[in-house]
């Protein structure tokens, strides 16, 4: 049985919609799945982009599924009452790899610190960004419009990935990620209704809100994803840029 990492935010949630596989589920935030599955505690994994790039040598892409946006994703969001420009100091949370490798790039002056420490900005991720967003008045800025302001592309915050060597049936497993995701697109008042019922936001949110977020990993992405690295790779974060490595299809027998 495959054990299958699954992000604790509801971001989730037209991924495993409809998901019909034998797995072992394992739910945790980013931060978490990305150590679990680099200490062969999972065998498949959406983990931060920036973590697969510092282990690209140890891990394999699945080819067709990330998590992106192509502008606002709602879900990451840097709360700040002063202008961008002005902030000095950042506090970061601990739950995101790539967030806090985005506002680098985004904010490369600004100073970043432990997320109990005052600054001039917090950054949010997932499920606390979005609350965030209907709790708090301050200003808040959407870094995956930011990243398709900078660069016209997608932002891609999160790939599937696998440790080699590749266990069994993870390419099944791809086609029933993929399928469930095809499901979820299909009925989308079901899926934010099931959602909404699970994490505890309003249907009509969730509709809006997944709208926004991409999971097929196409040539954009794989673009946008080149794009990160490349500036992370300039700003300091990634020693260099590795290439994408994907899980092959298994030979044919004769």
């Amino acid at each position: 049985m495959i054990k299958l990492g699954r992000i604790s935010y509801v971001n989730m949630a037209p991924v495993f919609f409809r998901l019909e596989a034998d797995i072992e589920e394992i739910a945790g935030v980013p931060t978490e799945l990305n150590r679990m599955l680099l200490a062969g505690e999972l065998d498949v994994a959406p983990i931060s982009s920036i973590e697969y790039a510092r282990n690209a040598g140890r891990l394999r892409l699945l080819p067709r599924l990330c998590v992106s946006s192509e502008g606002a994703v709602d879900s990451i969001q840097l709360v700040s009452r002063l202008p961008l420009e002005q902030v000095q100091t950042v506090a970061v949370t601990p739950e995101s790899a790539t967030s806090a490798v985005l506002t680098r790039v985004l904010l490369p002056e600004a100073e970043q610190v432990p997320f109990d420490v005052q600054a001039d900005a917090k950054l949010l991720i997932g499920d606390a960004a979005l609350r965030s967003a209907f709790e708090d008045p301050t200003p808040h800025h959407d870094l995956g419009r930011l990243w398709l302001e900078r660069t016209g592309l997608p932002m891609v915050f999160a790939v599937w990935a696998t440790r080699e060597p590749v266990a069994r049936g993870v390419r099944e497993l791809e086609e029933a990620l993929v399928e469930s995701v095809r499901q979820a697109r299909a009925e989308p008042e079901a899926l934010a209704r099931e959602a909404s019922e699970r994490y505890g936001y309003p249907p009509g949110f969730l509709a809006r809100y997944f709208e926004k977020l991409r999971y097929r990993f196409g040539p954009r992405e794989r673009a946008g994803l080149y794009t990160f690295l490349e500036l992370a790779h300039g700003s300091g974060e990634l020693d260099e840029v590795p290439e994408l490595r994907f899980v092959r299809e298994e030979p044919v027998p004769a």
